[in-house]
């Protein structure tokens, strides 16, 4: 079969290796249809990460169809188009047997710190493999991993129906978090520097956008929710980022944090107790596919945050074009 591999920054290259086989008899042979390009990817690909080994076979966002499952496996079957929730955690600490793996001390990522979907043939555990609807594309159900973070946003964010969201960053992940929101029944105001992606965060469903470079945030803020919002995500994940959104936080508001970045956060701790306010962090998806797969079932997930789609022969160009991008590219899909 097939397999993409990055071997150093910036250079992928196609080999031949060996098809997988079942290990096991709670395991999954799939047969790769799509796999979104995430940002994880994007920064690997760009400058490596410590916790990467190359060669590496990236990709986590993805779909395919079950050909073989083993003897116990009774929740997908030959055939089943699935998605597959990325997640690996050692199942056994205390934090894995309250049903948050994704915190987990050994956790880790398919497709960063081992092997992952840019290849024809992947093997899962069958606990990790979702089933949907035959009548949806495979790209738009790649889609369901990044919005399976999202669903873990706001179930950590407590999002209500009628409540006031303000996502800070038009990304893949913000842009997914507006949609889900909306769903809920929630308003939402989108901030970013990017007019291009302000403008699919309005056609997305946001019911106010703001150049935050044009506009001063907190006027618009004060326009959109007068006695303040709900809620605050940031979906930028720079420490700079944090502050702003405890400055802008009336109180009782619930703030979400998703990034990475090692950098310290000025935060006077006063603007925290003085206003009540609720700081939680959210970190891939803590068991949400189900949420994810009911979304794609009734429509909650669409196309519209697929910018490009490229053939598993391109993936080279897919990624250099998607790095080059930023402003404009909101998901690319590689496509088997």
């Amino acid at each position: 079969m097939k397999a993409a591999k990055l071997i150093e920054p910036g250079k992928i290259i196609i080999e031949d290796t060996e098809r997988p086989s079942l290990a096991k008899d709670t395991e999954v042979l799939i047969k790769v249809e799509a796999v979104g390009i995430c940002g994880t990817d994007l920064h690997i690909f760009k400058e490596g990460r410590a916790d990467v080994r190359l060669p590496r076979v990236m990709g986590h966002e993805l779909s395919g169809i079950v050909e073989e499952t083993g003897e116990t496996v009774y929740n997908v079957h030959k055939g089943d188009r699935v998605i597959l929730d990325p997640v690996i955690s050692c199942g056994i600490c205390r934090v894995c047997r309250s049903g948050h793996g994704n915190v987990c001390a050994d956790v880790k990522c398919f497709g960063v710190q081992c092997d992952g979907g840019f290849q024809e043939y992947i093997v899962a555990d069958a606990s990790k493999v979702f089933a949907f609807d035959s009548h949806i594309p495979f790209e738009r159900a790649a889609l369901g991993e990044p919005f399976s973070i999202a669903a873990n946003i706001l179930g950590r964010l407590r999002l209500l129906k009628g409540e006031r969201l303000l996502v800070m960053g038009a990304g893949a992940i913000g842009l997914a978090v507006v949609q889900a929101a909306k769903g809920l029944g929630a308003r939402v105001l989108v901030s970013d520097i990017f007019d291009t992606k302000l403008a699919c965060a309005g056609e997305f469903g946001a019911d106010a956008v703001v150049n935050s470079e044009k506009t001063d945030l907190r006027d618009a803020l004060r326009t959109f929710a007068p006695e303040g919002v709900d809620a605050i995500l940031d979906a930028v994940g720079l420490s700079p980022m944090v502050e702003t959104a405890l400055e802008l936080a009336e109180p009782l508001t619930r703030i979400a944090v998703i990034g990475f970045d090692g950098r310290p956060a000025a935060v006077p701790i006063v603007q925290i107790t003085k206003k009540e306010l609720t700081l939680v962090g959210s970190r891939m998806n803590g068991n949400r596919f189900p949420q994810v797969v009911e979304w794609l079932n009734t429509g909650v997930i669409d196309d519209r945050m697929i910018s490009k789609v490229y053939a598993f022969a391109d993936i080279q160009e897919a990624f250099t074009y998607t790095a080059a991008h930023p402003r404009t590219t909101i998901k690319t899909v590689i496509r088997f």
